[in-house]
């Protein structure tokens, strides 16, 4: 007999049977494929923050937040330890999140400029957030095992959403990102798309749809505090996308 904890390191795997958002956001919140992330994050869901000491810690995978309809999917890297590891949802409750967030509210892809929590009220229109790896990794870095034990998910998320645009936050999100498409049968231009900010790679299916990967460099408290990223650059990959997505 299958035990429950050999089960949820499976999950993965059966991510491109999931029929919604729904069931692929459950599957997501169960897996636990990945010794040394699960160790890692129910460490510090256990330890906390001394800020955040009397906080019940969500310390699971994360899943994607954003309607299932989006036009734009938003790729970041992985959940922050004492951020979305604590919250439950991507980007929310760390500086990171404050600086995406309150971009998305100028351009009009989220209801309030601020996340906290996960019941703040906090509601995005037109775009969907997720990650390369699910949960949070020790010093923010996954290793290739454990993004490539994740992408899975990130492939049905593409599949189910079906976006127009995508915006990767850094370089590992594009170079998952673009692996991911190819995995389900998108075809990469030759030589492949490179990673910067501002790059724009227009992807191609088969069955004649097509997408625009947009770049923007992490919004990292490493990027944003020293101005290699700024409000008005984030704001600019944010309207390209949106006119890229049809949205006005």
């Amino acid at each position: 007999m299958t035990s429950p904890r050999s089960r949820a390191s499976d999950l993965p795997g059966r991510a491109s049977a999931a029929r919604s958002i729904a069931e692929l956001d459950h599957l997501v919140t169960g897996c636990r494929a990945c010794p040394r992330l699960v160790a890692w994050r129910e460490r510090v869901a256990a330890e906390k923050r001394a800020s955040f000491a009397d906080e019940t810690y969500w310390g699971r995978a994360v899943p994607g937040f954003g309607p299932s309809t989006a036009r734009i999917l938003v790729v970041g890297l992985a959940p922050a330890a004492h951020g979305a590891n604590r919250t439950g949802r991507m980007f929310t409750g760390d500086r990171s999140g404050d600086f995406l967030f309150a971009a998305l509210y100028r351009a009009g892809l989220a209801s309030q400029p601020g996340s906290v929590s996960i019941d703040d009220g906090l509601q995005l229109a037109e775009v969907r957030i997720t990650a390369p790896v699910h949960c949070a990794p020790p010093d923010n870095k996954p290793t290739p095992q454990e993004r490539d034990t994740c992408r899975p998910f990130l492939q049905r998320d593409l599949e189910l959403v079906r976006p127009r645009v995508v915006v990767t936050l850094g370089g590992f999100g594009w170079q998952t990102l673009l692996s991911s498409l190819q995995a389900i049968g998108w075809q990469i231009p030759r030589p492949r798309p490179v990673f910067a900010h501002g790059a724009e790679a227009t992807i191609n299916h088969p069955d004649g749809r097509s997408l625009t990967v947009l770049g923007c460099y992490h919004v990292s408290q490493q990027n944003t505090f020293t101005g290699r990223l700024t409000p008005p650059m984030i704001d600019e990959v944010l309207e390209r996308a949106k006119a890229l997505a049809e949205l006005g």
